[in-house]
């Protein structure tokens, strides 16, 4: 009997596998205490109701589904055979005699060539390809001239301290309908063998083309925000990073493939678009897992003469999306510092997760990537106490500009800026280095330090975003501040 892509989804391993079941119970248990996770941590990461995870780890349930196990392997970062997956099912074929080989295509290999041609074409189009999805959208949803979409609750009119906003969380979340495992997917999976496509777009990146930086994190995924409200706040819970990209990497090679966007004149056509259609209102957070990044402008306010401000080359060889385009910095996941219960309260605020950005990747400090169990003590940490205290005695200000989405992805970005008084930010930052883990910092021709930036001025803000590579959540911010820059330096 022939074995489709839907019946593979569905069925158990046939008979003539190798597949140990008696590894998941241990590896699940390891993990949980090498993380410091409580059990309903772990269940969450994976995917699984807390009490459906008990019985596994006390051996009461034996999971057969490989494609299950393939999906924990992915949430957890390890290889399948961990889990007790042989490689004869990662990989059964069983090569023909030579002979055979005459005339005949690897279907396999021209399906994962073709894709990871595809999606490196993808990451130098991003530009041109948000703004044709942008025209998909109302205009009433675009914001400015960046092809970024956003609600008005989520665009406050001027910009709001960071600590005026309420962070909340929640804890009752119903399951999400489109996860990025939906048959509307299939058209941008490439086959991982004969008749069996991988079955997480993350999977494929990580197989097929893995950026130096890749892994699934826990992040804070956004269930509502309206920064309109005199009590403006955001609500928050739980959930994974390859939860987002396992849809927006997606959705964004689908229209890259797209007739309408291969053609003459690149445009977006709902028709040719079934996993967008499928996400409907990109408004709707109950459909989708939107774990959104957290990118500021920096500003640096001289006693006399144009602010600068820093930019970012992010190289396409070492980060997951959005490079071989500039952007600003700092900017990164907003996700705890570490994986355990008890760091949710620690790590769940704004100015944290960007002062962890500022010394990661400017001054160049190891990341604190969520991998591991202790917490961080904020307050015995010298770089934190020198910053945080800049926001006491005014030399430092934060603010919030929004939240918006970009057009191709549908990712959603919480915008923020940070002025610095020239003499504070030159003793935070006299240490930057030029090249950090995900791509270069840039400055102007003929400048001393790579601080120095480029200047805040009209011009140079017109340039990048009609001249250069600009991802859309740095050029929403850049075109926001400069016309609310009044607000921001005075």
């Amino acid at each position: 009997m022939v074995q489709t892509d839907d019946d593979w989804l569905s069925s158990r391993a046939p008979a003539e596998f190798t597949l140990n079941t008696s590894l998941l119970p241990e590896v699940l248990t390891a993990y949980r205490t090498a993380h410091g996770l409580t059990q309903s941590d772990l269940a969450k990461i994976i995917g699984i109701d807390q009490s459906y995870l008990s019985k596994i780890v006390k051996g009461d349930r034996k999971v057969f589904d490989v494609e299950q196990l393939l999906r924990i392997a992915t949430q957890l970062d390890i290889h399948p055979e961990e889990l007790g997956i042989s490689r004869s099912i990662l990989e059964p074929v069983t090569p023909p005699a030579a002979t055979a080989l005459v005339g005949q295509v690897d279907g396999v290999h021209e399906s994962q060539s073709s894709w990871t041609t595809a999606r490196r074409w993808l990451n130098r189009q991003r530009g041109e390809l948000a703004r044709a999805a942008t025209g998909l959208y109302s205009e009433e949803a675009r914001i400015g001239n960046a092809p970024f979409l956003a609600l008005k609750s989520w665009m406050p009119a001027r910009p709001l301290a960071l600590s005026d906003i309420a962070l909340t969380w929640s804890e009752e979340v119903a399951p999400i309908p489109v996860t990025g495992t939906e048959p509307e997917v299939h058209g941008v999976l490439p086959l991982r063998a004969p008749g069996r496509r991988f079955t997480r777009y993350t999977t494929a990146i990580k197989y097929l083309d893995p950026p130096a930086l890749f892994e699934n994190r826990s992040s804070y995924r956004m269930l509502g925000c309206n920064l309109r409200d005199p009590n403006p706040s955001m609500t928050f819970t739980l959930g994974t990073y390859f939860d987002k990209l396992d849809v927006s990497e997606a959705v964004a090679h689908e229209l890259s493939t797209s007739p309408s966007f291969r053609s003459g004149t690149p445009t977006a056509d709902w028709g040719e678009l079934p996993l967008r259609g499928l996400i409907g209102n990109p408004f709707d957070l109950s459909r989708r897992a939107l774990m959104p990044a957290i990118e500021t402008l920096t500003i640096r306010r001289p006693d006399s003469g144009d602010p600068t401000f820093l930019l970012h080359w992010r190289d396409p060889h070492k980060v997951a999306t959005a490079g071989g385009i500039y952007g600003l910095i700092p900017a990164g996941e907003f996700q705890p510092s570490t994986i355990a219960t008890r760091d949710r309260e620690n790590d769940f605020d704004l100015w944290k997760n960007m002062v962890r950005e500022y010394a990661e990747e400017v001054l160049g400090e190891p990341e604190r990537d969520g991998s591991q169990a202790q917490p961080l003590d904020y307050d015995a940490w010298p770089f934190y106490a020198q910053i945080t205290a800049g926001l006491r005695d005014g030399s430092v200000a934060a603010y919030c500009l929004g939240v918006g989405m970009d057009a191709l992805t549908l990712t959603a970005t919480i915008l923020t800026v940070v002025v610095f008084d020239s003499s504070t930010f030159d003793s935070l930052f006299h240490d930057a280095v030029e090249v950090n883990p995900e791509g270069v910092l840039t400055a102007t021709a003929g400048s001393s330090t790579v601080t120095d930036g480029l200047p805040f001025t009209e011009s140079t803000i017109h340039r990048l975003l009609t001249d250069e590579p600009m991802a859309s959540p740095g050029a929403c911010i850049l075109d926001r501040a400069w016309r609310l820059r009044d607000h921001l330096l005075h």
